[in-house]
């Protein structure tokens, strides 16, 4: 396992590496980028970023989601995975919104999990992406990362992940280190056959070294 003083390092590597990392989602205003994370769960950035130039256009604010159906904007998500679902949340959340939150994205993580489809994950992203405010979300990409560096154990959660992160950073960095993990894990540290090779934090990495000795 890394320190603390070693996770930070790490950490900040990483950040070197992708100093002008920003959201690789498409949306301008607290409420798109609501909505455009809860399409990301479990699916790509691309395909949320392909319809919701069209469903932002269809339902402008979150009064317009409130009044409509699910039936009514599944057809502009039907290519996102769990489109179904995606839609019940996302006309649940806008019809809480206008009901408890005067039509605006809360600032809170207590109120923003309060909002169907919304988890801390999902949360954290909404707080630093549309207001901001140091949060740490921990994707596919960091769980997987952390797991390799042995900035956490295989069976440690989400959360501890985040709390082992969260704890080496200052708050300052937590929303650039996160969007450089991710690019990092994407584009370096990628679930089928990582770069290990050419990772800079190769001398680091029990899993990088295990995989280099069997190359």
């Amino acid at each position: 396992m890394l320190n603390q003083a070693q996770t930070k390092w790490a950490v900040e590597a990483i950040m070197k590496l992708y100093p002008h990392a920003r959201p690789s989602l498409d949306a301008r205003t607290p409420f798109q980028i609501a909505v455009s994370v809860l399409l990301s769960a479990q699916a790509t950035d691309v395909s949320v970023n392909k319809v919701t130039p069209i469903l932002f256009a269809a339902f402008e604010t979150p009064a317009d989601f409130a009044k409509a159906t699910p039936e009514a904007v599944e057809p502009y998500i039907k290519s996102i995975g769990l489109y179904h679902n995606k839609a019940k949340h996302i006309v649940a959340l806008s019809q809480k919104l206008v009901s408890d939150f005067n039509g605006e994205i809360p600032h809170t993580m207590a109120e923003l999990t309060s909002l169907p489809g919304i988890g801390r994950k999902s949360a954290s992203v909404i707080l630093g992406d549309a207001f901001g405010v140091p949060a740490f979300a921990v994707d596919t990409h960091i769980t997987r990362i952390a797991k390799r560096l042995r900035i956490a154990k295989d069976k440690d959660s989400v959360l501890q992940i985040e709390k082992n992160i969260t704890k080496a950073l200052p708050k300052s960095e937590w929303i650039d280190g996160h969007h450089a993990m991710i690019y990092f894990g994407r584009e370096v540290c990628s679930a089928r056959q990582p770069h290990c090779a050419t990772c800079p934090l190769l001398k680091i990495c029990a899993h990088g070294q295990a995989v280099m000795d069997r190359d």
